[in-house]
């Protein structure tokens, strides 16, 4: 039976872990690999990496740290930084890697989804859309390199292409919310649910369990991704590894659940 999965996103910069505010001003918060083992005993439904500079950077995806973090990891684990070719796709999946996430390189060159969903499958291939409202009109517009570049696209008019490339999953990110804990955006959300069937998992606002709770019960099945509810605690943002008990988590993806 299917059920919302509760994700949380880890950020890589120069091998370290790090948390953001509006893709900005990057926190340091310790080894990724420490972070791995302390999800491990949570037993969160799946991690999410992200190397956010390796594309901004013009590098290639670093294959030491994802075979080190594929073999600490005990859960679904996704990858993405870096990755613009088909061979960098199966190379990362040959690691022990179950996704990679494609951003800025789907936009540059959508082919690439469709090839590399041919090598590893349309399961393997997420993509990830950062978006950002821009113009007097202050209409959503896709961002890359790491939200340092403008495109032009908008993501309604880009998400819908992305089933027939070949993705099989689609983040959508919020880059005005992301690092802000005020809660998701459930109206970009709405907008972006309305323009493809795939599997889509949301990023960027959670501060509270019930952040979690309003978007399950607004969408049944969902991906629901977060970053500094799982690696802050409290008003002061204490660094603090957590994720919701078992328990907890059932009622969170239960209670008042409904089917897309």
């Amino acid at each position: 039976m299917l059920r919302p999965r509760i994700i949380p996103v880890l950020l890589i910069r120069n091998g370290g872990l790090i948390k953001t505010v509006g893709f900005k001003d990057g926190k340091y918060l310790g080894d990724p690999i420490n972070a791995v083992k302390i999800f491990n005993e949570k037993e969160v439904d799946e991690l999410v990496v992200l190397d956010i500079d390796a594309t901004a950077l013009n590098n290639e995806p670093n294959y030491e740290m994802i075979s080190n973090l594929a073999s600490e990891c005990r859960m679904p684990l996704c990858y993405g930084g870096g990755v613009s070719t088909p061979e960098q796709v199966e190379k990362i999946i040959s690691l022990g890697v179950e996704k990679v996430a494609i951003s800025s390189a789907a936009i540059v060159n959508p082919a690439l989804i469709t090839e590399a969903a041919k090598r590893v499958g349309n399961q393997s291939i997420v993509v990830v859309v950062d978006v950002k409202k821009t113009g007097l009109l202050r209409k959503y517009e896709i961002f890359i390199t790491n939200g340092k570049r403008k495109t032009g696209v908008s993501p309604f008019e880009f998400v819908p292409k992305l089933e027939a490339l070949g993705a099989g999953e689609v983040v959508i990110n919020s880059i005005e919310d992301d690092g802000s804990m005020k809660g998701f955006n459930i109206t970009l959300a709405k907008n972006i649910r309305k323009e493809t069937n795939l599997p889509l998992t949301i990023l960027g606002g959670a501060g509270s369990l019930e952040d979690i709770h309003k978007v399950i019960k607004e969408f049944g099945i969902i991906g629901i991704a977060a970053g500094s509810l799982f690696v802050f605690k409290g008003k002061y943002r204490a660094v603090l590894i957590n994720y919701p008990e078992r328990e907890l988590k059932n009622t969170l993806v239960t209670e008042n659940n409904k089917c897309d």
